[in-house]
């Protein structure tokens, strides 16, 4: 699995604003933005993220994800902070 499966099993999925996904062999980075993270915990917003991806991390065929998801709003402030994209 690389990176750009990822990405389609979350946009299939989510309909996210934005996804990015970054990492090789069974390691990867999601950051995902949308407005549907405002008001959710840190938690939910993960596992709104690891759902599609259950059959793959059960199977560890992706063995270590991490997470960061953002609104919009923090999104665009993040990015200033810390210079991403």
């Amino acid at each position: 699995m690389d990176s750009a499966e990822i990405k389609e099993l979350l946009d299939a999925a989510l309909q996210l604003e934005e996804i990015h996904v970054k990492g090789e062999g069974s390691h990867f980075e999601v950051i995902a933005v949308d407005a549907s993270f405002a008001g959710m915990s840190r938690v939910k917003k993960q596992q709104t993220i690891y759902g599609p991806l259950m059959e793959h991390i059960s199977t560890n065929t992706i063995h270590a994800l991490s997470i960061k998801a953002f609104t919009p709003e923090e999104w665009a402030r993040d990015k200033k902070l810390n210079s991403l994209f």
